[in-house]
């Protein structure tokens, strides 16, 4: 994608790291309302990995969510995607990056009401300029790789919680990101529905490699992931290789 260019290096594997922070610190408020959210965290994700992290409220663990999203900017400390600093970027370099290199899948689905689960998982290939026969093709691609073929044109309130959410999911790749970043992506679903989205999650790790980082507070959602990450208290806890147990 022609957009790509426009970051000071285009992103790749420096020895198989995609992401890696380094002594991340991040404080909001000051003086008696000061509240350090991470305490100099560091943490490495190789691409094509699928990893979980977990925590209690206020552990800090969707802080370091946002950071790696670039939606938010570490106090201290250094960011690196794909060899790039990120730290040294500007705010429209960041959008870029965004933009291009990472796909959010939010609790909420953040789905555009009254308008077609075709429209919208075609609205980031829009924002990047992309043809519309290509970003139509595009569209189409997804929804069928995450089981909507026949829903294209049902707006959100003619979907359920799960299809909503595998919408939301097709948005998220269907500009073929390097990251996934989920962030609750089941909370608003029962069981079943969670399940079904985990299968998904697995099956883009796995059959196209994307990289996979997902918040979330549930021991059986997490048990997906190839690799636990606890934070507890603005630090990491513990970092565990699992046996993913539950695919």
């Amino acid at each position: 994608m022609t957009s790509r260019a426009v970051l000071p290096v285009e992103p790749e594997e420096v020895a198989g790291t995609l992401i890696e922070l380094r002594g991340i610190t991040k404080v909001f408020g000051s003086g008696e309302a000061e509240v350090h959210a991470l305490r100099g965290i560091d943490l490495t994700i190789k691409r094509g990995e699928f990893v979980a992290i977990m925590g209690p409220s206020g552990s800090g663990k969707s802080t370091a969510m946002n950071i790696i999203g670039c939606l938010d900017t570490p106090t201290a400390g250094s960011y690196r995607f794909g060899g790039v600093n990120v730290g040294n970027i500007d705010r429209n370099q960041s959008a870029l990056l965004r933009r291009n290199f990472l796909g959010f899948v939010f609790q909420g689905y953040n789905l555009l009401a009254r308008t077609s689960a075709l429209d919208n998982v075609e609205l980031p290939l829009i924002y990047q300029g992309i043809p519309s026969d290509v970003r139509r093709r595009m569209a189409l691609e997804a929804l069928a790789r995450v089981g909507l073929t026949g829903r294209e044109h049902h707006d959100p309130s003619q979907l359920s919680g799960g299809q909503q959410q595998r919408v939301a999911i097709a948005r998220a790749i269907v500009s073929r990101p390097d990251v996934v970043l989920a962030d609750e992506p089941t909370g608003n679903l029962d069981t079943v529905m969670s399940g079904d989205i985990m299968k998904l999650l697995v099956a883009l790790n796995h059959d196209e490699g994307m990289t996979i980082v997902m918040v979330t507070h549930e021991p059986d959602m997490a048990a997906y992931a190839e690799r636990l990450i606890s934070f507890r208290d603005g630090r990491i806890e513990s970092d565990t290789v699992t046996e993913g147990v539950a695919r």
